[in-house]
């Protein structure tokens, strides 16, 4: 089994397929070390172990809707995607989406995946309740207080069955490109670019002069729709996709069309292959306060990055208040890197850009590719002493611990 973009190869020796929770919980207990699977789209080895790996595609992809407490119960495996039709049919929402559709809930939530906008928090922001199987086998549900700790678990804390989330109710977004800021315009105008709709993506190849493309994503309901010019960026007159000369298809639709909201806040089609596939990706996460300066010291290293790049994006997330949230206690720039497929090149170079960030205490998103043991997280983040003390409560064994997470100090 390999992931996503192929770059990872699974060394479990056994793959279970639950299909209801007693199954869960017999390969839970029978298991020496258990990590679960949910879209595979990690780019390291987060979810992998040496015993036992559990997939939910055969699980059942429970969604249930409370209209009236505006809530929904969501099963592991279901995808953002799926979950998005199913709200929008009895009129209710996500209050964001990353750029993928095809990722699932829990494995997202977990790993502090998230979208863009300074209204928005991360995507594990909305879970107000998680159901998983204990290394016991006992089925627990966390709640309240209890979920700051919980909500960016890393697949540490026992296997995941179950979230709730909180919902809004449905709106339309209109979703509009501008091409060729130059970047002193970024820098000089930065709040102004990352704050022009409800979720704002820049995507830059480190030219020399320009950002290539800006996406503002808007609801129509609470937005003002840009014009024609965005700090001197032209409208675009045609679609667009984020990695230069790809194939559009697949991307959402575009030119200030509205539709609903689970239509154009992802980046791309739930029924298309997302992204471009053969990747790399990692990305860092650093205080807003910062931003410009950290873009700045990227930008010094552009003659190195473009060799290796495909595409950067660049998106904002609101703080929050979730222990291993990237975003946690400061409202962040997360500066994304979309690699060519050369995991030695990549490889080499990432301490390079992890040094130049090193200033602004960059957190890594924890589902990507980053040095391993070049990053001190009980540094980083305040609370990472309580919460691997919260998961030694909770897995005094380890049997959710794989190599990968020791090495970070877990």
């Amino acid at each position: 089994m390999k992931n996503w973009s192929g770059n990872v190869t699974f060394d479990a020796a056994l793959v279970v397929r639950p299909t209801n929770i007693e199954d869960l919980k017999s390969a839970i207990t029978a298991a020496e070390n258990v990590r679960a699977l949910g879209s595979v789209h990690s780019f390291n080895k987060i979810a992998d172990c040496k015993d036992l790996l559990l997939s939910f595609e055969h699980f059942p992809k429970d969604i249930e809707i409370d209209v009236a407490g505006a809530q929904v119960r969501v099963a592991a495996g279901v995808r953002y995607g799926e979950l998005a039709i199913a709200l929008n049919e009895v009129g209710f929402a996500l209050p964001n989406m990353g750029s993928l559709p095809h990722i699932t809930v829990v494995g997202a939530t977990s790993t502090g995946t998230h979208g863009s906008g300074l209204r928005n928090q991360n995507l594990s922001a909305a879970v107000c309740a998680i159901e998983l199987i204990t290394s016991t086998g006992d089925d627990l549900s966390i709640s309240g207080d209890e979920l700051k700790a919980a909500r960016v678990g890393l697949g540490a804390l026992g296997i995941i069955h179950h979230v709730t989330l909180k919902i809004v109710p449905a709106f339309e977004v209109a979703q509009s490109i501008y091409l060729d800021l130059p970047f002193e315009n970024l820098i000089n105008h930065f709040e102004g670019v990352m704050g022009a709709g409800y979720s704002v993506s820049a995507f830059t190849t480190w030219g020399e002069l320009l950002v290539d493309q800006i996406w503002v994503k808007s609801r129509i309901d609470i937005d003002t729709l840009p014009g024609d010019e965005l700090f001197s960026a032209n409208l675009a007159k045609q679609k667009s996709h984020p990695l230069p000369g790809a194939s559009t298809e697949s991307a959402t639709e575009q030119m200030g069309v509205v539709g609903p909201w689970h239509e154009r806040l992802p980046h791309f089609k739930l029924d298309f292959t997302p992204s471009f596939g053969d990747e790399l990706q990692s990305e860092y996460f650093v205080d807003f306060k910062d931003a410009r300066a950290a873009l700045q010291a990227v930008h010094a290293l552009r003659h190195q990055i473009q060799p290796l790049l495909l595409v950067t994006e660049l998106r904002t997330i609101a703080a929050d208040d979730n222990w291993l949230s990237e975003a946690y206690g400061r409202n962040s720039l997360a500066i994304h890197f979309t690699w060519k497929p050369d995991v030695p090149g990549v490889t080499a170079f990432l301490p390079t850009i992890e040094a130049a960030l090193a200033p602004f205490k960059a957190r890594p998103h924890w589902g990507k590719l980053f040095t391993d043991n070049g990053f001190d997280f009980y540094e980083l983040y305040p609370q990472f002493k309580s919460w691997a003390t919260y998961r030694a409560g909770l897995d005094p064994d380890r049997k959710f611990v794989n190599e990968l997470l020791g090495t970070w100090g877990i």
